[in-house]
């Protein structure tokens, strides 16, 4: 329904499809919420689930914590943006802001500042809710904030993760996640002068099939591209690679 392609040195927009079009954006979302966790947070911080991290909604992707589990921020980024977990997007705005509600004020406050206008946040994880919403642009200016935190930009370039948590029990218990970005994982190849460098993907049945992307072209030059609600992964992966065409070299 809507693309854009953006040159991040030169601030110049290169392809421009419905880019103001209010769409909801899925779990791009995660972006913003990522932003807010690393600008204010400490990674080693220690996170505690809480109830609200049962998410019955179907098709949930869930990390698969538990109540009273205990996890570092740093985890919780990583279950947040590699895995696309809601569960962890829970955990990380009760954390920071000590609920949903009160985390969605900041994620607004935060989008506003970034001249992000034509959006409207109301959770940290992006299932479906009609007051919910972000449009090309101001997903791109978002993202491009998101980029200036090297955290950020470690975590979505990584294709997986293994590390140890606490479950409520106090025991170890072991956590891995895998990248969800199909051009990471290899199911998808970007033009032969693109270098994909990480992003985040989003699906609900409402938003379709979503994408922002960091690519450089070959003289190392960054890009930032982005679809929303596109009809289905396979779609959205062909989009994309005919938007990633469009880099000069």
């Amino acid at each position: 329904a809507a693309a854009g392609l953006f040159d991040v040195n030169n601030k110049n927009t290169l392809y421009a499809k419905s880019v103001h079009a209010p769409l909801e954006p899925a779990s791009l979302t995660k972006v913003l919420t990522a932003l807010i966790a690393l600008k204010e947070g400490n990674k080693e911080d220690i996170l505690t689930a809480s109830e609200n991290v049962l998410i019955q909604e179907s098709g949930a992707t869930l990390c698969g914590f538990m109540p009273g589990d205990q996890i570092t921020l740093e985890q919780a980024l990583h279950g947040l943006l590699m895995k696309s977990g809601n569960d962890a997007a829970v955990m990380i705005a009760e954390y920071n802001a000590g609920s949903v509600e009160a985390f969605a004020e900041k994620m607004n406050k935060e989008a506003l500042r970034l001249g992000a206008t034509n959006s409207h946040f109301t959770n940290p994880h992006g299932l479906s809710d009609a007051n919910h919403y972000t449009t090309v642009y101001d997903m791109y200016l978002i993202f491009l904030e998101a980029i200036q935190k090297n955290e950020f930009n470690e975590i979505i370039q990584r294709t997986e993760y293994k590390s140890v948590y606490k479950n409520q029990k106090g025991e170890d218990k072991e956590m891995s996640f895998k990248t969800t970005n199909l051009y990471l994982q290899g199911e998808a190849s970007p033009p032969g002068n693109i270098t994909v460098m990480g992003g985040k993907t989003g699906t609900t049945r409402a938003a379709g099939s979503c994408l922002v992307l960091l690519s450089k072209n070959a003289g190392g030059n960054p890009f930032i591209s982005v679809i929303l609600k596109a009809e289905n992964g396979e779609t959205l992966y062909a989009e994309m690679t005919d938007l990633l065409e469009e880099i000069p070299n």
